[in-house]
């Protein structure tokens, strides 16, 4: 299947994407746009979603957040959750000029971390047709309950010294992402180091560490909040397993949201990426997709 590499703009940087056009489906045509969870970029599974969704009809476009993957924006590696929306929607914005593009048939699809920036960004877009949370992020302080107080403690630290020594040297203090339980990174589960690394391993570009004062941003976000003001039919894709995104306040969120479809599958937050757990779980985002969407 064709792959085309292109860009766009978001502030005063260029973001990095994958553009899919779908096998013989005439124009105009739907769209999909994609966005990774914390620290990882598109390399790491979202091919593998892609090219299901383009061979049943839809347009997808894949993006790197700026300061990640193949990205414009320095200095790399920070997580910034103000900018990682911004860039969400310039990739709305640059889809919409797409030749071919039916810009009222828009889906965004966001996985972990991205899976509560869909959220967030969604409600303010009249014309965004649907969404797909994957495993969504929707409470940062769930997250972080979730963590046990030792590694919740080593983070915040590591984070208070980023956001007041880094910022005075110009060059971020750094923090792990991915770690065992009670370790200091920014996601620490039983599960998270051969999980997220089976990801990582994918990806060429994959660096292990982030500037640490995202933690503090994190704890106190929350976009299950906005799940109220969502008006587009919202697919919520669910690990009964997760030991990264709660599920209570996923299903909280997805109580709120008027026009809720909710999957839940027997697995751990990284299943669904993979092997069996991949396959089911594209298939129904596919169905959901194609009915929303209607390619």
């Amino acid at each position: 299947m064709e792959r085309v590499e292109v860009s766009f703009p978001s502030g005063s940087e260029q973001c990095a994407a994958w553009l899919y056009p779908p096998d013989g489906v005439p124009k105009p045509r739907p769209l999909i746009i994609m966005g990774h969870g914390l620290g990882a970029n598109r390399e790491m599974g979202l091919d593998r979603y892609a090219r299901r969704f383009a061979a049943a009809g839809m347009a997808v476009l894949v993006f790197d957040y700026r300061h990640f993957g193949a990205s414009q924006g320095t200095p790399r590696q920070l997580l910034n959750i103000a900018r990682q929306r911004e860039d969400w929607r310039s990739a709305i914005a640059y889809a919409r000029t797409l030749r071919g593009i039916d810009a009222t048939r828009i889906a965004l699809w966001g996985t972990s971390f991205g899976g509560g920036h869909v959220l967030s960004v969604a409600p303010d877009d009249d014309y965004i047709a649907a969404v797909v949370a994957q495993v969504p992020f929707t409470s940062g302080l769930a997250s972080a309950w979730a963590k046990g107080p030792t590694s919740l403690t080593k983070v915040a630290t590591i984070a208070a010294t980023d956001l007041l020594v880094g910022s005075l040297r110009r060059k971020p203090v750094r923090i792990r992402l991915a770690g065992r339980k009670r370790s200091a990174a920014l996601m620490s589960a039983k599960d998270v180091p051969e999980g997220f690394g089976r990801l990582a391993d994918e990806s060429e570009s994959y660096e292990p560490k982030v500037a640490a004062r995202v933690a503090l941003s994190t704890l106190f976000d929350s976009p299950g909040r906005r799940a109220k003001s969502l008006k587009m039919p919202v697919m919520y894709v669910i690990a009964d397993n997760d030991s990264i995104a709660p599920v209570k306040p996923t299903l909280r969120a997805a109580e709120r949201t008027k026009h809720a479809v909710v999957k839940r599958y027997p697995v751990g937050h990284f299943d669904v990426y993979f092997d069996d757990h991949f396959e089911v779980a594209v298939y129904d985002q596919t169905e959901f997709l194609v009915s929303v969407l209607r390619p």
